[in-house]
């Protein structure tokens, strides 16, 4: 849709600059539609007018500060770096605020490359720009407001299609076969979970950036209820019920685990189905398999039932057997409209006041803030570019600090990543052009060939972006071309971009560099403590019924939130240098270890429900309150609070699956049957998740142990 939208706003601009007889005057406006592309971000129509405004006024005092200090590099420069930094910081208020300080940034160094024959140039050139991305900023308002399903159709699509693909690898887990490789495949699902993480983000703000004060129009509201279902999708999930391994072994001889491993097989089809028919407004075909693949699966269960009445590795099989059972009939309510009264709200993540905003500020103005770092890194490495071009006299020097703003990212693996896709776009692009040219000599087939380079350059910028480099620097040779300024500019711009990209790279590495070795005790610390209010969570609805509003919501929303990030952080440290890395098995162990926590705790979260509202007993709150109080004592050791870890009574001894009885129950062992027998379902469910948990705490105490230096006290 992005491409769409530049399509016809280049289109256009091309149209009239050429029924005006003004193709010298393109190259400015199109750098302002560019610019203005830049601070886009999916929003209402209303929100993209006031995005656009605010930033046609960053634009216009960005043009005014370059025009009044160009006769003095060393204050342009100075200004440069200023800008760099305070633009960047404005990335904390929002995503709506980092694309429009990105974007000023970006038309600032275009200002000041239009200025590099003449100041009256720039002042010439500036209205032109400020033009551009005013009609862009109008073509973008409109089409929001004519066409505001299909961003959130398209957000709704990936989300259930990453969904799809989660459910795929957890089915793997279920497979009842010996010498399986499951540290990996875990591995692999707490990875992929980040990125199903992140997609609910985006699809959150795509739903709240559209509804009103009012009634949501029919579309939203069914937009919203796929959403909600796709979290319960996802809690259920990930969902855990007992180790694999021991399933495995328990159920060697059975067809039970392999039937629960079809069933979510198939329902991970469905939720590919599900995107393919969102994407494209059309009906998922179901032919049953599913709904049989149910009751073939039940009917294991329950031959083992009878056979086996009790026993631990049963109860975890019959609990996943509901929670399979239940998920499929989640799918099957997915687009059906919304019944009964459900808490619809949804967190704001934008400040709502100055005050607001400014302490958002403020708590980001530190060495310790990754945000400050990349604020400062930016501005050095604009400095050090802006030096060399003086030095060099290099005419097209400004490219090297447009290399310079589009690679550097806050973190150094992704600063590599960008640097080496904007140097092979680079490459390409520029051979693209060079056929181009030849083949087709006509202008305005070339003028053709620039706008569609433009739209498929914004269009792929987020999705593919050495497309996106090929694109933009293809759109830039052709102009120049037409210009009859194409003389030493293809040499000029793969040079320039090595340069600027290898300062930035250098940068990423010496100046503040954001090492994850730095951030992970602090992620590690935050995983446990939003876990801990998960269960919090949890708890409360167990004892007050299943109520979907904000605050479980979040909190829920907040424990995977904090687990992707963790997941990402260890992602990001295998691609950095191997002096500057943390003990990466042990990093791995941990995040194996939390995620599978956090599985244990939504399986608690998947079985809620209005029947089970009651009283629980002492020996489970005090089990709850227990593993509670030893996340929090985990999480203020990854920060280097506190004194220590401590031995916990009955904690320990749960090693492995079970040494032996603790000195009370209370700490986590396995309750005997005869007392099972008196607790009702809903608590057995409670005291087994729980024991899962506490069994977990020692490894997980090891971990941190070596994670943070410290010795058992």
């Amino acid at each position: 849709m992005n491409g769409a939208r530049a399509l016809l706003a280049l289109t256009c601009v091309l149209a009239v600059g050429w029924w005006a007889g003004r193709q010298d005057a393109l190259m400015p406006v199109l750098l302002g539609v560019i610019a203005s592309a830049l601070t886009e971000t999916d929003d209402n129509w209303r929100g993209r007018l006031r995005a656009q405004l605010m930033a046609l006024s960053a634009f216009a005092v960005m043009a005014w500060a370059v025009w009044f200090t160009l006769p003095w590099p060393v204050l342009l420069m100075t200004v440069l770096a200023l800008s760099a930094f305070g633009l960047t910081m404005l990335g904390a208020l929002s995503e709506r605020y980092r694309a429009i300080a990105f974007g000023s940034l970006i038309l600032f160094i275009y200002v000041a490359m239009s200025a590099r024959t003449s100041r009256l140039h720039a002042w010439d050139a500036t209205p032109l720009m400020l033009a551009g991305a005013a009609w862009y900023g109008v073509v973008s308002v409109g089409w929001a407001a004519l066409l505001p399903q299909p961003p959130v159709r398209h957000r709704l699509s990936q989300l259930y299609a990453l969904l799809g693909e989660y459910l795929h690898l957890k089915a793997q887990l279920l497979e009842p076969v010996r010498d399986a490789d499951r540290a990996q495949r875990r591995m692999a699902l707490a990875l992929h979970n980040g990125r199903v993480v992140e997609s609910l983000g985006v699809t959150k703000e795509a739903i709240f950036s559209r509804l009103g004060k009012g009634r949501p129009p029919a579309w939203l509201q069914a937009a919203l209820h796929q959403y909600l279902a796709a979290q319960d999708i996802h809690e259920r999930a990930s969902s855990s019920h007992e180790h694999y391994e021991w399933l495995a072994d328990a159920f060697f001889h059975s067809d039970a685990l392999y039937r629960c491993q079809r069933v979510l097989a198939l329902t991970g089809d469905q939720a590919l189905k599900l995107s393919v028919a969102m994407a494209h407004r059309t009906t998922p075909q179901h032919h049953g398999a599913t709904a049989r693949a149910i009751e073939d699966m039940q009917a294991a269960i329950q031959h083992l039932t009878k056979a086996q009445p009790s026993g631990r590795s049963l109860r975890a099989l019959q609990a996943l057997g509901d929670n399979l059972t239940a998920l499929a009939q989640v799918f099957r309510t997915v687009l059906e409209p919304v019944r009964g009264e459900v808490d619809q709200s949804l967190l704001d993540t934008h400040p709502r006041t100055l005050r607001e905003a400014w302490w958002r500020l403020r708590t980001q103005l530190s060495l310790r803030s990754v945000l400050c770092r990349h604020a400062l890194r930016l501005s050095v490495s604009l400095l050090v570019g802006f030096g060399v071009m003086q030095l060099t006299n290099d005419p097209h020097g400004f490219w090297i600090l447009l290399t310079i703003v589009f690679v550097s990212q806050p973190q150094y693996a992704a600063t590599l990543t960008k640097l080496t896709q904007r140097v092979t776009g680079t490459v390409i692009g520029l051979a693209l052009a060079w056929a181009l040219i030849r083949l087709f000599p006509g202008s305005v087939l070339q003028a053709v060939f620039l706008v569609v380079a433009g739209a498929v350059f914004l269009g792929s910028r987020r999705t593919n972006y050495v497309m996106s480099t090929s694109a933009v620097t293809t759109l830039l040779l052709m102009s120049f071309h037409q210009m009859g300024m194409a003389q030493g500019v293809i040499l000029a711009r793969l040079l320039d971009t090595v340069l600027g990209g290898a300062i930035a790279g250098v940068a990423a590495w010496r100046v503040w560099p954001n090492w994850q070795a730095r951030q992970w005790p602090s992620l590690a610390a935050q995983a446990l403590r939003t876990q801990a209010r998960y269960l919090h969570e949890i708890l409360v609805q167990y004892q007050t019924g299943k109520q979907d509003h904000l605050a479980y919501r979040l909190a829920r929303r907040n424990a995977h939130k904090a687990d992707a990030a963790l997941s990402n952080a260890l992602s990001t440290m295998f691609k950095e240098p191997a002096r500057v890395q943390l003990d990466t098995a042990v990093c791995g162990r941990f995040l194996t270890l939390s995620h599978t926590l956090l599985n244990y705790l939504s399986a608690l979260g998947a079985h809620r429900s209005g029947a089970s509202v009651q009283a629980l007993s002492a020996p489970v709150l005090a089990q709850a309150e227990h593993v509670q109080a030893q996340l929090g004592e985990l999480a203020d050791a990854l920060e280097g609070q506190g004194g220590g870890l401590r031995s916990h009574d009955g904690g320990d001894v749960l090693r492995g699956e079970s040494q032996g009885k603790g000195p009370s129950e209370v700490a986590g062992e396995d309750a005997s049957e005869s007392s099972q027998a008196t607790l009702s379902r809903t608590e057995r469910l409670l005291q087994a998740q729980l024991t899962l948990a506490l069994r977990l705490m020692p490894p997980l105490r090891d971990e941190v142990r070596r994670l943070s230096g410290r010795v058992a006290l």
